[in-house]
């Protein structure tokens, strides 16, 4: 006969940040009996963004979150790439399986798709704040006051920073963000466009000294339009207000001044963008994950940057190992914190370790080395040993996929305890 849970402690737990980390433990938590409220500084759902892998583990809890079918009918489904010279002449294609460096399950998906999934999931029994942001932070030791910037005063059990590598939450427990960002020598910037080059289900790569520059369009993508990623390389950290559009359209309009190919025609469209995305390529470094009766997940805790490409998954992956090891400890946030911190620590050092060094791989110094890697891409279908080096490269990205080990949580025990 099955025993009756120990009753939860803690069970009131304010989430800020509303876009994939968030909601993702917001489902899991309410799944294991907790009651989530999550806080959204943006007025509305964010539905825009790049596309983002889910490979590995991420695919796992995808599955145990119930979302896997709908992370399926919302894919890329992309067919390959291609690199071009500047006069917009193909060097080489590579196939999907290849470009992308996927296996077996491995998948893509919008961001923004991603992120509605999990709300539409939670919408209906977990309580979303739009419109608001945390203003202060007062932990007692037995519960969390919360002043909220519209002037609401609420006290909560827990409090969870879901709220990106500009984290609020972790300003306001941890202190100054310049303590825990390390600049990888790059930016990055990402918005929509008009589809110039008629892309379908297809991606360009266009590559000169210290710039990258991809346009495509996805399954999902209406024909005309298309998402366009501009990398440049700086030693330098550029000083510019996060929240000024325009001045960081102006950044870009300046590191990309004078190149050729359909450069100028995409920052012509990025002035107008209104999903225009600017930012550094960096990581969060941080000792620990928590302080006193809050908690960090996905890039607030340890952002892995874009090089990476394994954001979102850890994300996933972190709220499904954060949610566990609280119902595991039926709420006792020291035990679970520690625990959590346990489980993901490994492979987050694993994954900004790769992205460290593969953030000067997207941003290659001299033409040489662009004129040698495009003489690879260009043979690279033809070679017998072609199989070889895909394998390399897969190997490498599953490897960091898969770095975090899945625990069984008791779902049994979840679905009682959210009787009760």
């Amino acid at each position: 006969m099955p025993t009756t849970p120990a009753p939860l402690s803690n069970r009131t737990v304010l989430i800020s940040g509303a876009s994939i980390a968030g909601p993702a433990l917001a489902l899991l938590l309410r799944r294991h009996g907790f009651t989530p409220t999550v806080v959204e500084r943006a007025p509305e759902l964010r539905t825009g963004g790049y596309k983002v892998d889910i490979r590995g583990t991420a695919i796992e809890v995808c599955r145990r979150l119930g979302i896997l079918d709908e992370v399926r009918a919302g894919s890329t489904d992309m067919d390959g790439g291609s690199y071009v010279d500047a006069k917009g002449r193909t060097i080489g294609e590579l196939p999907a399986e290849i470009f992308g460096g996927r296996v077996e399950e491995d998948d893509e998906i919008m961001r923004g798709d991603l992120a509605r999934i999990l709300y539409e999931r939670t919408r209906d029994d977990v309580e979303y704040v739009f419109g608001d942001s945390i203003a202060a932070l007062h932990d007692d030791g037995d519960g969390v006051d919360v002043t909220f910037e519209s002037g609401t005063h609420r006290r909560f059990d827990l409090v969870v920073g879901a709220d990106g590598m500009h984290s609020n939450t972790r300003r306001l427990a941890f202190g100054d963000e310049r303590r825990f960002t390390r600049h990888l020598g790059a930016y990055i910037s990402i918005f929509s466009a008009p589809n110039h080059l008629g892309l379908t289900r297809w991606e360009t790569y266009h590559a000169r000294p210290g710039k990258l520059i991809s346009v495509y369009s996805t399954a999902g993508e209406q024909a005309h339009t298309a998402k366009n990623l501009f990398v440049f390389s700086s030693a330098e950290e550029l000083s510019y207000d996060r929240r000024d559009t325009a001045a960081q359209k102006r950044l870009l309009a300046e590191a990309f001044a004078g190149d050729d190919w359909e450069i100028p025609r995409l920052i012509a469209d990025a002035a107008d963008a209104e999903d225009f995305y600017f930012d550094s390529i960096a990581l969060v470094e941080m000792d620990r994950w928590s302080s006193g009766r809050v908690v960090l997940i996905g890039d607030a805790a340890h952002c892995v940057s874009p090089a990476a490409g394994q954001g979102t998954g850890l994300a996933l992956i972190g709220a499904y190992v954060l949610a566990g090891e609280l119902a595991a400890a039926n709420g006792d946030h020291r035990t679970a914190f520690a625990a959590y911190e346990r489980v993901m620590r490994p492979g987050v050092e694993l994954n900004q370790r790769f992205a460290a060094r593969f953030a000067k791989e997207m941003t290659v110094s001299s033409r040489w080395k662009i004129a040698l890697r495009m003489a690879m891409v260009r043979t690279l279908p033809r070679t017998p040993w072609k199989n070889l080096i895909a394998k390399k490269i897969r190997d490498d990205i599953q490897r960091a996929a898969n770095a975090v080990p899945l625990k069984e949580y008791d779902q049994e025990r979840a679905v009682r305890h959210a009787s009760l």
